[in-house]
């Protein structure tokens, strides 16, 4: 028995599945004075320690938890258990929890307090009491998942060791996030592991608590803490970009680069790429990222790709992508591999010596064209080929196969660790198990340019199925048709890369029908269906030739004239007909030439062959000559009555004003104009087309410089010199390049 003042130190190391826990138990007497002032200046505070809970299945196993503060990362704690006896007892930890060793006696309550870093002058501390008989309950789970799916959401908790035989049902209550109540009735599992929520809004947040059903060993069963279950996740991200390109230095390699995009970002937590080979060799690696994007190195087989996005409740829908095999071209390897089919489920596989060298584990794939992949591995390292036998489906007759020889760097197995950056593609080939003659011929066999001697041949390849082998060439049958029945036949082989020949050493005028077929090694395929032509006779071709010339002259003679006519309207227009102008018909009126004539005797100052001028010294007009003048000042002015108001004036001038003009002017003018002839005067032309040059020659070289009129008058003795020629000045305006009056000029003369 243990007496008053005595101090008993116990360490008690404890073991669980996360490593080694150990705290420290102290029993010290409770009503000593340094126990009670070591840990007074704690106090309770929200911030600190604080949920303190006690609980046990019976009573030599109690357990109680804490929850930490948040004042340090890493703290100590001290529970202090009291019961109304002589001694308490003392726990030291740096966990948030004593899962055993805690004694109770059932008579007496008990008091619990955990102080938080007692040595500190920031120590808090949190307070429990209680029964011990009514602490018997079982705990909440201390793990739980969730997953949701198509609106429901599974849940699954797990509970510590010793209440997992005495939990047999759980039972769940949920909440929207933000709503206040929850729901009713409790969904119960139909098993201690799972329960389903169904009828759910998948694009919701929701809150839930989890605990046990109660029963004779668990009589109580608190709520869990709360958990928060995010929204489902219904839509599939969406491929944006996938890009193949070779890696520098590094042959059998490639890098994809991959990107895509998620429409809803705030829900998802990351992203999960599960990645395999095609052929279905394990294994199917997956890999984590938080960026829409990968690269991966891959080999050159081909690949399928699934991405999805996850949060800690629910996967998206996953968006799949195939990683194509790359095409055979010479840097995969061609001419390093060699096939030798044993039989239907064995065959040999042979590469270059060298290789052995570097690797001594090697993958192969086969596989026929629209079919999937075989793959076998196998560790080699003293010969260049290995013989492959047990395949897991037979080898079928005349189907063409492709494979491909991978290099692995792993020595110690060498079967596939991971799928990224693990082989390398060494080279393809294609192989046949039996070959066999072509089922079929080319297809649309064809012939244009029909000459004298010579035919061009087209024709389409094989469908690749019906070769049954690999293709060695074509063979052209061409059979010449001779009178009276007899026939020649010649052959032509072509190789297998052709689709075209040009066939000649033909004879004119003869008939021919040509025929195509493909073979291999196994023998010649079907002929073709016949095609038939006849080559061009000599003599045709002559009178072919004649009739092309005739046709083009006869084109020439119906067509060339309207097309030189028009060439001719738009290269060279016609020069309009002065005959038909307003003026030449004027002209030939007799008055006008009785006008014109008149010119002869008028005195012009200064006579212009190019311009007509008026010259004004004095306006000096006298009334009685002013009626007889307006009409030849005015003449051009009205066209339609030109030819009346011309008449008129020359009558009026001749008969009624021979009073007013004094004689010796009358005398000059009038008789001369009386003595004109028309028909021999020099304003008389050949044709209708008249120049300003031809009117210059018409006019008499003797005719005076200059014609004046003086008139005496009582008011002004100054002589008025002036020139009138109306009509001719029209007549000339048409044709002349100087200036001359204009319609308001003349009229201030008046």
């Amino acid at each position: 028995m243990v007496g008053s003042g005595f101090l008993l130190d116990l360490l008690d190391s404890k073991c669980t599945s996360y490593g080694i826990k150990s705290y420290v138990f102290l029993l010290v007497p409770c009503k000593s004075k340094n126990f009670s002032s070591k840990y007074q200046h704690c106090g309770i505070n929200p911030a600190g320690v604080h949920d303190l809970d006690c609980f046990g299945k019976h009573p030599t196993s109690y357990r109680c938890v804490w929850k930490p503060g948040n004042s340090a990362s890493e703290n100590t704690y001290t529970l202090i258990i009291t019961q109304p006896i002589r001694h308490c007892k003392v726990y030291s930890t740096s966990l948030t929890n004593i899962t055993e060793g805690i004694h109770l006696y059932e008579k007496y309550n008990m008091t619990a307090e955990v102080f938080e870093n007692s040595a500190s002058t920031n120590c808090t501390k949190s307070v429990f009491r209680g029964s011990p008989m009514s602490l018997f309950r079982c705990g909440p789970p201390h793990n739980a998942s969730f997953s949701r799916h198509s609106g429901k959401l599974d849940v699954s908790g797990t509970w510590q060791h010793e209440d997992i035989k005495d939990v047999q049902y759980y039972s769940v209550r949920y909440k929207a996030m933000g709503s206040l109540s929850w729901s009713k009735p409790l969904m119960q599992s139909k098993n201690g592991k799972k329960c389903t929520v169904e009828n759910l809004n998948s694009s919701l947040v929701y809150s839930m608590q989890i605990h046990c059903v109660t029963n004779n060993r668990c009589p109580q069963c608190p709520w869990s803490e709360t958990y928060t279950v995010p929204a489902e996740l219904t839509t599939q991200p969406v491929m944006v970009n996938m890009k193949d390109t070779d890696i520098a230095k590094t042959k059998g390699r490639r890098l994809i680069s991959l990107t895509w995009k998620f429409p809803a970002k705030e829900l998802h937590d990351s992203y999960h790429v599960i990645i395999g080979k095609a052929s279905g060799e394990a294994p199917r690696q997956r890999m984590i990222t938080t960026e829409p994007e990968i690269r991966l190195v891959l080999s050159y087989s081909e690949y399928h790709l699934n991405i999805s996005a996850v949060n800690n409740a629910s996967t998206s829908p996953a968006v799949s992508q195939t990683i194509p095999q790359r095409e055979y071209t010479s840097s995969t390897g061609a001419g390093k591999l060699n096939v030798t089919v044993d039989n239907n489920t064995s065959f040999t596989i042979h590469w270059k010596e060298d290789l052995i060298n570097n690797y001594v584990c090697y993958s192969v794939e086969w596989m026929e064209r629209g079919h999937k992949a075989g793959s076998m591995s196998f560790y080699e390292d003293e010969h260049n080929h290995r013989t492959l036998t047990s395949l897991p489906e037979p080898l079928e007759p005349y189907k063409r196969y492709s494979i491909t020889l991978h290099t692995r760097p792993d020595k110690d197995t060498c079967n596939m660790k991971k799928v990224n950056n693990s082989e390398s593609t060494y080279g393809r080939t294609h192989f046949y198990s039996r070959e066999g003659s072509p089922l079929s011929a080319p297809t649309n066999l064809s012939f244009y340019n029909v000459s004298l001697n010579s035919v061009e041949l087209q024709w389409l390849s094989i469908p690749e199925d019906d070769i049954r082998g690999f293709l060695l060439g074509y063979i052209i049958y061409c059979t010449e048709y001779h009178h009276g029945g007899a026939t020649t036949e010649r052959n032509i082989t072509m190789d297998p890369m052709s689709n075209s020949y040009e066939l000649g050493d033909l004879k004119d005028g003869t008939a021919y029908g040509v025929k195509i077929s493909g073979f291999t090694e196994a023998g010649v395929g079907v002929r073709s269906t016949p095609i038939f032509f006849t080559t061009k006779c000599q003599e045709l071709s002559k009178l072919i030739g004649v009739i092309t010339i005739f046709a083009v002259i006869g084109i020439v003679l119906i067509f060339g004239s309207p097309v030189i006519k028009r060439a001719k309207v738009i290269l060279w227009p016609s020069i309009p007909n002065p005959g038909k102008s307003n003026t030449m018909q004027k002209i030939e009126e007799p008055c006008e030439l009785e006008l014109l004539g008149s010119i002869n005797h008028l005195e012009v100052e200064e006579w212009d062959t190019n311009s007509l001028k008026i010259v004004e010294k004095q306006e000096v007009i006298s009334d009685s000559l002013l009626p007889s003048m307006l009409p030849l000042l005015h003449a051009s002015d009205d066209e339609e009555d030109s030819t009346e108001m011309t008449c008129n004036w020359i009558q009026g001038d001749t008969g009624d004003s021979t009073e007013e003009i004094p004689s010796d002017i009358t005398g000059k003018i009038i008789p001369d104009i009386n003595r004109i002839d028309p028909q021999s005067s020099p304003f008389t032309f050949p044709c209708d087309y008249t120049t300003i040059e031809m009117f210059q020659q018409g006019i008499p070289q003797s005719m005076p410089a200059r014609t004046s009129f003086s008139q005496d008058t009582e008011s002004d003795p100054e002589d008025t010199e002036w020139t009138v020629v109306k009509s001719g000045l029209d007549y000339m305006s048409q044709f002349s390049t100087s200036p001359i009056l204009d319609g308001k000029e003349i009229s201030r003369i008046l």
